[in-house]
């Protein structure tokens, strides 16, 4: 049922944080038009922690060696906070180039295995779509956090 998951950074210099998933991170990409870059991910995990509130949602990448990391990221230029040790993992928070803040971290947490990788299902033949009844928003998640 499901394939996969997509993961949106919302930034005011959208570019310069595309180049640096790209050119620094070194993810795989494929430009769907006009330079906009969709970029592959390591296998993935999903949590979901108790909330006071719904649609809160937080974004991280892992690593295997944090410290590493952070020397790489010196390298170029890429300010990185003092790593803090959270008991599940150590974390540290990037300054991407466009300003925002992406969290990245060592786990020390059991991770489960991958999904095993599915071809999304063969399309049926063309129907008329139906029209939406409320326009779909694209704004950013609440900036609130909840410490992971």
């Amino acid at each position: 049922m499901i394939t996969g998951a997509h993961s949106i950074i919302y930034s005011t210099n959208a570019d310069a944080d595309r180049a640096f998933l790209r050119d620094v991170l070194n993810l795989p990409n494929v430009d769907v038009g006009g330079g906009w870059l969709i970029f592959g991910l390591p296998p993935a995990e999903v949590a979901v922690h108790p909330s006071d509130e719904n649609d809160v949602h937080e974004f991280y990448l892992m690593c295997d060696d944090i410290e590493a990391l952070i020397t790489e990221m010196n390298k170029h230029k890429i300010a990185c906070s003092p790593v803090h040790d959270m008991g599940w993992g150590v974390l540290t928070q990037v300054t991407l180039p466009g300003g925002g803040k992406l969290g990245i971290y060592q786990p020390r947490h059991a991770r489960p295995k991958p999904m095993a990788a599915r071809e999304p299902a063969k399309k049926s033949p063309k129907r008329a779509a139906k029209k939406p009844t409320t326009k779909p928003t694209r704004k950013p998640a609440s900036k609130k956090t909840s410490g992971r």
